[in-house]
């Protein structure tokens, strides 16, 4: 994300409020996701030489319509300019766009080879080791009455589910961690050159311990995604090479952890900022899987990313050039009256909660999707069970994670009973 552009200073109107990276713009997310919708809702953020679009209609027509909105390049980083950092990832296997950042038909390859490793099944029989870990993960500080919720329950189960799943000992959580926050801060705005050195060699790192991992897989397979990974194969298309699979790796060890470490602390700092939402779920656990998708409407852990105009486009009322860079601002889709009836109103019983954006559309919707789902479900059940009387700690606020698109908690503190 480059901040140089045609226009100067913050714009006006709703694009002089659009600042991420300012907390005050934090707390008034919604305030500044209706005035968009009224004033502009695709507007030019000349602060960061971006097209923000706010409409759950408008980001719809994007989403569905690769061609002329293409997701290659779309993560303009600061070191594709940088001469060092590229060849410190170089030393590694370089940047290989997968995923995130490709388009059909070349997506459709990868979509297809990572369908063959991250199955349903792989998911779905991972339910009684979630429920196992986040109970253990509870022994672990419930005589305590006070933890840091983010950093004893909402980090760790994620990361001990992916590395389950990826067949990986859990005596390199933290390593992940480590990984997982640099991935994510990669992606920041601005960032100074020696922390882009830092960034680039931990991405190395990850590089070579996979590759390692998937040397042993080759000599001797396990039932487990790496092996999955290296035996996926679809009629008439090539399988991964070495960098492709490090990239689809990389990829879900972010979209595996992070974004349900955001998500379980976005859920239980919305519920019990209003006591009454929290008793109402302990006292109706079966509320818990809507209770999940409206958290991912009100607070998505990924507020919104980002697509590139192959040619001139008209989009909500704006004229946008070719080459332009797109925020597509899932967040604020996500609050549309003309989608949502009372949209700034979190309801638990919202009958089209789960027609959120929180996990994109189109060919690029997440493919971490059901895992998330089920995890912050589990999540939920387990804390009302085991903690019934949690509550927020008077005189430790939640932090805030800074961060350009994501949203979550650095910490969150929370207190309980004696007993818990």
């Amino acid at each position: 994300m480059s901040n140089t552009s045609g226009g100067s200073g913050h714009g006006t109107g709703v694009a002089a409020r659009y600042n991420p990276l300012d907390p005050e713009y934090g707390k008034h997310l919604h305030e500044v996701f209706t005035a968009a919708h009224r004033e502009a809702p695709v507007f030019f953020s000349p602060l960061y030489n971006v097209w923000v679009v706010t409409r759950y209609d408008d980001i719809w027509t994007v989403l569905r319509d690769p061609v002329r909105f293409s997701s290659t390049l779309s993560t303009n980083v600061a070191e594709k300019e940088n001469r060092e950092v590229l060849d410190i990832l170089k030393s590694g296997w370089g940047q290989v766009s997968t995923l995130v950042t490709c388009d059909p038909p070349a997506h459709n390859r990868y979509r297809g080879l990572i369908n063959k490793a991250f199955t349903p099944r792989r998911v779905n029989e991972r339910e009684a080791f979630i429920r196992a870990t986040a109970n253990r993960l509870i022994d672990a500080f419930i005589d305590d009455g006070e933890t840091d919720l983010m950093w004893s329950f909402a980090y760790p189960l994620p990361m001990t589910v992916i590395a389950d799943i990826l067949g990986v000992a859990d005596d390199d959580l933290d390593r992940f961690k480590k990984w997982t926050d640099d991935l994510v801060e990669r992606l920041s705005f601005d960032l100074p050159h020696a922390r882009q050195v830092e960034l680039a060699h931990s991405v190395v790192e990850f590089q070579r311990y996979f590759d390692g991992l998937l040397k042993q897989r080759e000599e001797s397979p396990r039932d487990d995604m790496l092996t999955d990974l290296l035996n996926a194969r679809l009629e008439g298309e090539a399988p991964l090479n070495r960098g492709e699979m490090l990239s689809m790796i990389q990829q879900l060890l972010v979209a595996g952890n992070e974004t349900t470490t955001a998500l379980i602390g976005n859920m239980v700092s919305l519920l019990l900022s209003n006591r009454e939402r929290w008793e109402a779920l302990c006292a109706d656990i079966s509320l818990a899987a809507n209770t999940v998708e409206e958290a991912l409407r009100m607070e998505a852990p990924v507020q919104g990313l980002f697509r590139v105009t192959t040619q001139e486009v008209e989009l909500g009322g704006a004229k946008i050039p070719e080459g332009a860079q797109l925020q597509l601002l899932y967040a604020a889709g996500n609050v549309d009256e003309s989608e949502f009836e009372k949209a700034r109103e979190f309801d638990m019983k919202r009958p089209n909660s789960a027609a959120h954006l929180a996990f994109g559309g189109g060919v690029h919707f997440c493919l971490g999707a059901s895992l998330a789902r089920l995890e912050a479900r589990i999540a939920l059940e387990t804390l009302t069970e085991r903690i019934p009387d949690l509550d927020f700690v008077e005189d430790r606020p939640p932090q805030r994670v800074a961060h350009f698109f994501m949203r979550g908690f650095q910490h969150l503190p929370v207190r309980w009973g004696a007993k818990g």
